[in-house]
């Protein structure tokens, strides 16, 4: 029990650390006329401490919740929120992410690779296995928003380097310069989802013919022979 005591008080002192950072923004909020540099800063500091708990937050919940009922298995709800991973007809991998890209220009987007991987577990946990790509494949990271609830434009400011890491070594090699090409796209859409595909280089004309619509098939993504 002090091991669980002592987590508590870790839990505690994160959550403490993550709404005294929200004072920040009240404080600038408070002040009238702010720089956006220093808004941005504030936002982003308080959005890290935050992922710092949930990340803590998902380990306690595996430490202490082992067997059939525990964290591993928890029900679909998870998925709701966060997203899901898929294999696609091609031996393509597929996963959404129910949120838009963080913005990286201040610190690295930890939870995303966490979650990314996590999707992936719970992949390989319903019995599917992940594709392999060890010669040359193609990441596509397709953000659908519309333009008034994006904030973040410009592609080198979003976290996609943590798509790529979460990805090395169970998907792709690991440090490997020449395996992994990677294209971003926009997509205008009234969901705010980002999809990430992982396919075969040589597919890409095929991915790209389907994803303009010059097939019969309306939405790439969501196909009902998809494996879950």
């Amino acid at each position: 029990m002090t091991d669980l005591k002592e987590d508590m008080t870790r839990i505690q002192t994160l959550v403490g650390d993550a709404f005294n950072a929200t004072g920040g923004l009240v404080a600038l909020a408070d002040g009238g006329t702010m720089s956006p540099v220093k808004l941005q800063q504030t936002l982003e500091k308080t959005v890290g401490e935050f992922e710092k708990s949930v990340l803590e937050l998902r380990v306690l919940c595996e430490k202490y919740s082992p067997g059939a009922g525990g964290y591993s298995k928890r029900s679909a709800s998870f998925q709701a929120v966060t997203g899901y991973a898929e294999k696609l007809g091609y031996r393509w991998l597929h996963i959404q992410l129910n949120t838009l890209l963080p913005h990286c220009r201040y610190q690295t987007p930890a939870w995303l690779s966490d979650t990314i991987g996590r999707l992936l577990d719970d992949f390989e946990r319903r019995g599917n296995e992940i594709p392999y790509f060890r010669d040359r494949a193609l990441l596509v990271i397709d953000e659908h928003s519309d333009v008034g609830g994006r904030k973040v434009f410009d592609q080198d400011n979003k976290g996609w380097k943590a798509v790529c890491n979460a990805l090395k070594g169970r998907a792709i090699p690991d440090d490997d310069q020449y395996t992994l090409a990677v294209t971003l796209l926009s997509t205008r859409s009234t969901e705010n989802v980002c999809h990430m595909t992982l396919l075969d280089l040589q597919d890409a004309s095929d991915f790209f013919a389907l994803h303009s619509g010059d097939y019969a098939t309306v939405n790439i993504y969501g196909r009902l022979d998809a494996i879950r």
